[in-house]
């Protein structure tokens, strides 16, 4: 992946989009046309920085919610193609407040990843592989409450060393869009999202992070 990164950097966008390839842009595109805006569900599968790059080929601008990445020096390299590809970026800390302006800003995408472990505060517990997951709801709260649609888009490695950016529809909105039920039944729907990308390429998706690890409190020594 960071040799990847660094390819990118070292060559220019044209050269590094010969690489990449669409599959599902009508999803995309059939949601921009009816809402005008959508919210971009994706996971640490594949290469996931190219996704950067990846949506000049759309034709709508991104936005991207960002938290500094464990590792300094990979993280100065994705913050450079981030810059270099022209996308927007939003701290993770305190987000509502950027994410809400670049959905006002339409047409554009909005991107979060959402496959990491989320406090209980943060977070509603619901399956993924088959086991109770922490999962932020941030992405659900702000789909039903602005009634903008989650499009999952994720990255998977080919095997000639090309991407692929798999683009799937959107996932429905449920009613009513303020109730708990419904925030919980989104997030749901994204995880179930996030599994079945990961089943097309699971040796592709970032595992090591312990993404089981707050557990619901009812469970014998659930963690803090």
């Amino acid at each position: 992946m960071a040799v990847e990164l660094c390819f990118a950097l070292a060559r220019p966008l044209e050269r590094v989009l010969e690489r990449i390839r669409l599959e599902g842009l009508e999803h995309l595109r059939a949601a921009m046309q009816r809402h005008g805006r959508v919210l971009v569900l994706t996971a640490h599968l594949g290469n996931w920085e190219l996704l950067a790059v990846a949506h000049r080929l759309t034709g709508f601008p991104l936005t991207v919610v960002v938290r500094p990445l464990d590792a300094p020096a990979l993280n100065a390299l994705a913050e450079r193609l981030r810059r270099k590809a022209g996308v927007e970026l939003v701290d993770k800390r305190g987000a509502l407040r950027g994410v809400l302006a670049a959905l006002g800003r339409g047409p554009r995408m909005v991107g979060v990843l959402l496959d990491q472990n989320a406090s209980r505060r943060e977070g509603v517990f619901v399956p993924l592989f088959g086991r109770p997951a922490s999962t932020s709801k941030s992405l659900a709260l702000l789909a039903a409450r602005t009634r903008t649609p989650v499009v999952p888009i994720f990255a998977h490695r080919e095997a000639d060393g090309r991407h692929l950016v798999a683009i799937h529809p959107a996932l429905p909105l449920p009613e009513p869009p303020g109730a708990e039920r419904a925030i919980i039944e989104l997030t749901m729907r994204c995880n179930e999202a996030i599994e079945a990308a990961v089943r097309r390429t699971p040796e592709q998706w970032l595992w090591v992070h312990r993404r089981w690890r707050t557990r619901p409190a009812a469970e014998r020594g659930a963690a803090p």
